[in-house]
Formats: structure tokens, C-alpha cells, sequence
């Protein structure tokens, strides 16, 4: 009975302090229900971007991409053009070979040799200008992204949004509401800094 009525007096002292505790909290002009956890954002203001109508619509990337598939067409043209070459100098050889035109085995070994030396090089200026793409490619993609983060720096300097995102295709955005999609905005700005 004596354990029993110290439990009682016990869970009314801790109530006591806990009520004084919240009063004394309030007079201080806090609300304990809405203090803000250290490193929480309260207030977040966000928005989304479509990569995928920002890589169709902006000039910029129209015309990097107009002038890659220009140099794609080019280094294919040239490469089709040595490989005919290449093939025709191996069927003249073929023909000269089977008909015993070569005045000597050492004159068809030699010419043999320069032909397989053309091939060789050929794979060569190959894997050259396929690098080259691909590190002007990689250039471009970098200028581009560059380009849109810097939009969107001073964009964002009179929006104030906290988190912009970026959706391709469902990719990252599952769901957001419409009012969210800022961009139609971006996209005139980015062509508008563009055409200047």
C-alpha cells in the first residue's frame, strides 16, 4: 500500500513538471507542437523540368545535335569511301593472284603486304574518328548540362525554389502535379539567352 501511494505521488510530481514545462514553454512564445527540428526545411518550395521536351525544344541542343550527326555523316562517308577503295585493291588483287599475274611470289607477297597495311590502317582512322565523336559528344553533353545549370542559377534567383528535378520519361517523377512543371518557363528562357 505504502509502494502504491509513492507510485501515485510520483506520476503526479512528473505531471506537474511536465504541465509547467509546457506552460513555461508557451509564455516564451513557443508552440512545442511547432518548433522547427534543427535541419529540417519547413517551407520547401519545388518544381520539375522535362529533360526530354528541354533536349527536343532548346536551339542549343538542336544545333549540337544538327552538328554531330553532320560530322557523324561526314566521318561514315569517309570511312565508306576508303573501305571501297580497300575492297577494290583486295578484288584486283584477288583477280591478279588467281591468274598468275604477279611476275614473282615475292612481288604478290609485297603487294599483298601493302594491302593488309591499308586495311590495318583503315581500322585505325576508324577507331581514330569514332574517339573523336565520342569525345566531342561528351564535350557537347557537358556544355549543355553546364549551359541549363547556369539558367537555371539565375532562374531560380527571383523564384526561390528550394529543389528543382529533373524528369526524363517517368524516370525519376512518378507522380507531381502539373502546376510543379516549370518547363515551358525554362525552355523560353534558355532559347530566349540562346538567340542573343
Amino acid at each position: 500500500m505504502k509502494k502504491m501511494r509513492n507510485l501515485i505521488m510520483g506520476l503526479a510530481a512528473l505531471s506537474c513538471i511536465m504541465m509547467f514545462a509546457q506552460c513555461a514553454g508557451n509564455q516564451n512564445g513557443q508552440n512545442t507542437e511547432d518548433a522547427a527540428v534543427p535541419g529540417v526545411l519547413t517551407d520547401i518550395k519545388v518544381a520539375y523540368v522535362e529533360i526530354d521536351t528541354l533536349l527536343s525544344k532548346y536551339n542549343f541542343c538542336i544545333d549540337l545535335n544538327e552538328a554531330m550527326v553532320k560530322k557523324s555523316e561526314n566521318v561514315r562517308l569517309q570511312l565508306n569511301q576508303k573501305a571501297q577503295d580497300l575492297q577494290k585493291q583486295q578484288q584486283e588483287f584477288q583477280t591478279k593472284y588467281q591468274n598468275n599475274a604477279f611476275l614473282s611470289a615475292e612481288r604478290a607477297q609485297q603487294e599483298y603486304n601493302r594491302i593488309n597495311k591499308l586495311s590495318e590502317d583503315l581500322q585505325t582512322l576508324s577507331d581514330k574518328l569514332q574517339s573523336e565523336l565520342a569525345a566531342e559528344s561528351e564535350k557537347n553533353n557537358i556544355q549543355l548540362s553546364d549551359s541549363i545549370k547556369n539558367f537555371l542559377k539565375e532562374y531560380n534567383k527571383t523564384k526561390g525554389f528550394t529543389l528543382i528535378i529533373s524528369n526524363t520519361g517517368m524516370d525519376n517523377l512518378l507522380y507531381a502535379d502539373k502546376a510543379l512543371d516549370i518547363t515551358q518557363e525554362v525552355l523560353d528562357g534558355l532559347n530566349a539567352r540562346y538567340s542573343k
